[in-house]
């Protein structure tokens, strides 16, 4: 079992989850971040630190999407262990529904 990261997370990009990770298995796209399945060790510490509320565990209904993109693009994003600002939008986009289609970016972030 692993953790995913939804859509709540694009254009928030809160990282408080990253600091807590202890096998340090969070990778930073653009406008969100994404949990390497195969990292991670299911130890749920990172779900409650997420102000989004965007971090799942891969057994929830609906996850699959979440998880193919955590195979895809953390294998190419660079690994963020450090918490850094939350996008300028952050709080006013948290609840926004649809942000997948409206705002996703496969372009990789600046890491640690």
């Amino acid at each position: 079992m692993t953790y995913v990261v939804n859509d709540k997370c694009i254009k928030c990009k809160f990282t408080d989850c990253v600091e807590v990770c202890p096998v340090d298995c969070f990778y930073e796209g653009e406008n969100m971040l994404v949990i390497h399945p195969d990292e991670c060790i299911d130890c749920g510490v990172c779900e409650p630190e997420c102000p989004a509320d965007a971090i799942k565990p891969d057994t929830d209904q609906g996850v699959e999407r979440w998880l193919e993109l955590a195979r895809q693009y953390a294998d190419v994003w660079p690994n963020i262990t450090a918490k850094k600002d939350a996008l300028p939008d952050a709080e006013a986009l948290r609840d926004e529904p649809g942000k997948f289609e409206k705002y996703f970016s496969p372009e990789p972030g600046s890491g640690d």
